[in-house]
């Protein structure tokens, strides 16, 4: 029976998970999605070629999921954490060099490792410990709405570094100008990483609670990859999280969408990106206190409804130059399901009846096949946007967005009728 109760860990605990939980994306994700275009004309990529770079690191990141899982299960979160950042870190420096393609791909298999196997588990659990039963909705609405801020201001950061290089409001920058700016932005960002690991480090000390009885240490040790399974909520979060995650991935597209057919600037198109992620802390505030006010899985079938809706509007070909505002109101309106269904799929492990003790295990075998789109929609995405440049190739993208969202809208759904069903209703 899980009988954490929360407030056993002060609020600036929140605080160092939600800093070191985005911070450490940064580096192989968040740049890439604000810069985009900036980021394939420096490193001289195709879409194709930086979707392979994304495939490379999920492949290592699928490796690390189980192995990361059970490790969180026996660490103390902080330690694993502080050493996720500081490596990742280290990362960015070798990134700022400008490496080859082939050493890129290198780069994002370490960041594979470093990002998932040493911190994702330990994180999930440690923002489940500090939620307790009663507030897993405001724990996760917290974690990724302040991601989502965290991100923001990293982007809003590294916009404001980059325009400082580059002369007046030019859609058209020289290869070194462009080189010497972004590499500005990627080492003050591969700086902060590693402060907010050393902040971790001395100051992350969450106190576990006693939950963790003989008997379900025994099932840990003899089976815990076998109890998780037996659960049905697992299956479907699997499903769900696989959908969702297809959407998160969909918004690394916004800002090329924004210079390739609205036709903005570098700076403006940067400016787009970041504006998303503004959006990604109010989303993630709301729907987290609501969701502790009503079942956060009803809120999770509403996240893939408004997300089916924004993306069969993009896929529709509707938007372009001219048309400013029914663009940004349509990214906000996809933007806003995207991060609602982000938002709450591990905020209903505690409806699915998963014990604490087993947080990192079913952390590790969830997120094992829901994150594979870590693997397929890099490249996915790459040559669709290749083989149709312009419009037609981001009619393409939306329009398997909304395919995954009608999946996940049905996986969800079902998950709801489970979890008001038939409490802790296992697989026989």
């Amino acid at each position: 029976m899980n009988n954490h109760k929360p407030g056993k860990n002060p609020f600036y605990y929140i605080l160092l998970l939600i800093l070191a939980g985005e911070a450490v994306f940064i580096l192989p994700f968040v740049l890439a999605r604000v810069f985009r275009p900036t980021f394939l004309s420096a490193f001289e990529l195709s879409n194709l070629e930086l979707g392979y770079c994304f495939s490379i690191y999920g492949i290592v990141a699928l490796l690390s999921y189980g192995f990361g899982g059970v490790i969180a299960d026996k660490l103390e979160p902080r330690k694993l954490m502080a050493a996720s950042l500081i490596l990742t870190a280290a990362g960015g420096i070798y990134l700022a060099t400008y490496p080859s393609y082939t050493m890129l791909k290198v780069l994002y298999g370490y960041w594979g490792f470093t990002t998932i196997f040493l911190l994702w588990a330990a994180m999930i659990k440690a923002t489940r410990i500090w939620g307790g039963v009663s507030r897993q909705g405001r724990a996760f609405g917290f974690l990724d709405g302040g991601r989502g801020l965290v991100a923001a201001g990293f982007g809003s950061l590294g916009v404001l570094i980059f325009s400082l290089f580059i002369p007046g409001e030019t859609t058209e920058l020289s290869d070194l100008t462009r080189e010497e700016a972004f590499s500005y932005v990627i080492l003050v960002s591969s700086a902060l990483v590693a402060v907010i690991g050393i902040l971790v480090w001395y100051f992350l000390k969450v106190k576990t609670p006693e939950i963790q009885n003989r008997s379900e240490t025994k099932i840990f040790a003899r089976n815990n990859i076998r109890t998780v399974l037996g659960y049905r909520s697992v299956w479907l979060l699997m499903i769900i999280i696989l959908c969702a995650y297809v959407g998160y991935k969909t918004t690394d597209v916004f800002s090329l969408y924004a210079s390739d057919v609205m036709l903005f600037s570098e700076v403006d198109s940067a400016k787009t990106g970041t504006f998303l992620l503004y959006i990604r802390p109010v989303v993630g505030v709301l729907i987290g206190f609501l969701a502790d006010r009503h079942k956060a899985s009803f809120y999770l079938v509403g996240g893939f409804v408004v997300t089916l809706v924004g993306s069969v509007l993009f896929a529709s070909g509707i938007l372009g130059p001219g048309q400013e505002i029914a663009f940004f109101l349509s990214m906000l309106l996809t933007a806003m399901g995207i991060y609602s269904a982000r938002v709450l799929y591990f905020a209903v492990l505690e409806e699915g009846k998963i014990p604490l003790a087993l947080t990192g295990t079913a952390v590790g075998i969830v997120s094992f096949i829901g994150y594979t789109p870590d693997i397929f929609a890099g490249p996915m995405m790459g040559y669709l946007l290749d083989e149709s440049p312009g419009e037609k190739g981001q009619q393409h993208v939306f329009a398997v967005l909304a395919v995954f969202s009608i999946v996940g809208l049905i996986a969800s759904y079902l998950f709801y009728r489970l979890a008001n069903r038939t409490p802790g209703k296992r697989i026989s």
